[in-house]
């Protein structure tokens, strides 16, 4: 298992958001509604933050959140059950385009991008809803 990082304090993460400390508190709050009970784990990234934030349901890891001046970028696997649930659903083109185009590997189809605006929310929570969906 990587090694954990230590949490940045409110401060620090609202100074490495800046504009975007709203849509970082609006995906936190989005991904709990669908899928609670969620909590946070830092990691050690490359990124220029140098920490990414895991967003986890027990020992599923639901979605990356890294920091980033006025953006937040998200990440987000999905298996093969997820993926074809999420090109029939109702999410974005664009999203549907960047899962159709991600390599698909044994754990699934992974996707990064920059969330800009509120508007971008409801996709995210729709994408961690469909991952969480139980098997029929």
């Amino acid at each position: 298992m990587p090694a954990k990082a230590k949490p940045p304090s409110a401060s620090e993460l609202k100074e490495a958001l800046g504009s975007a400390a709203a849509l970082w508190s609006g995906i936190l709050r989005a991904v709990e509604a669908v899928a609670a009970p969620v909590e946070t784990q830092w990691r050690p990234s490359k990124s220029g933050y140098g920490r990414i934030c895991l967003l986890r349901r027990g020992e599923r890891t639901l979605l990356y959140m890294t920091p980033d001046r006025g953006r937040v970028w998200i990440a987000i696997v999905l298996g093969e059950r997820a993926f074809g649930l999420a090109m029939a659903g109702a999410i974005p083109d664009a999203i549907k385009g960047m899962l159709a185009d991600a390599r698909p590997y044994a754990e699934g189809r992974g996707i990064r991008y920059p969330v800009d605006s509120q508007g971008d929310i409801a996709a995210i929570a729709e994408l961690v809803r469909i991952k969480t969906t139980p098997k029929q």
